[in-house]
């Protein structure tokens, strides 16, 4: 069983696609971390990730990289946005995420694309989302409880620039597959979420 859940920065989809693979018995793959692998490798090298030459020269990462805390950062996650808009880095990492979702027995993954270009044939999909100010507020006060200087309107409009690059490039941009179930995180605690995503994912594929 392959499932599939995309979404915005700070929706929730990690947390959703984390919660259906340990309720399901699944392998999970958060594919943002290869994005922001990418990232941190470029700007390590001192090179550009907004340049595609230096981003897609980056591709080539050691699996190690995958366990470094730094990739859990904003500026990571900032770069990762950079690199992804290039379709040449989207399609050097578009084996690495097939291989993955088509392991036997299934998998879950979560990231921008998915439902729509990884796995189009996954047996469930969720599109994860929330008010760009519901998310601004998660991001404040997780960065809160490190940093005092936290800044809510930084945080916002950092936000709403990476839903807008995200969402226009040409390739493979973040969008609801037709076929994806919608889960709006905006009012929901984590709990409540996660039981939504567990039924919607039930009432697709029939398993418990």
């Amino acid at each position: 069983m392959i499932i599939a859940v995309d979404g915005p920065a700070a929706s929730g989809k990690g947390t959703v696609a984390r919660a259906l693979a340990e309720h399901f018995g699944l392998p999970w793959l958060d594919t943002g971390l290869l994005y922001r692998a990418v990232g941190i490798s470029v700007v390590r090298a001192d090179r550009d990730p907004r340049k595609p030459e230096d981003a897609l020269a980056a591709c080539d990462f050691p699996e190690a990289l995958l366990d470094d805390p730094e990739l859990r950062s904003e500026a990571a996650g900032k770069y990762a946005s950079f690199v992804s808009a290039h379709p040449a880095v989207r399609e050097a990492l578009v084996d690495r995420q097939r291989v993955f979702a088509n392991q036997p027995g299934g998998a879950v993954l979560d990231g921008r694309d998915i439902g729509t270009v990884i796995a189009p044939d996954a047996d469930a999909k969720l599109f994860v989302t929330a008010s760009a100010e519901a998310r601004a507020d998660r991001r404040y006060k997780d960065e809160l409880r490190s940093s005092a200087d936290a800044d809510l309107a930084a945080i916002l409009a950092d936000i709403e620039d990476r839903d807008r690059r995200d969402s226009e490039r040409a390739n493979a941009p973040l969008k609801r597959a037709d076929d994806a179930d919608l889960l709006d995180t905006t009012n929901l605690t984590i709990s409540a979420a996660v039981q939504r995503a567990i039924a919607l994912v039930e009432a697709r594929t029939g398993k418990r």
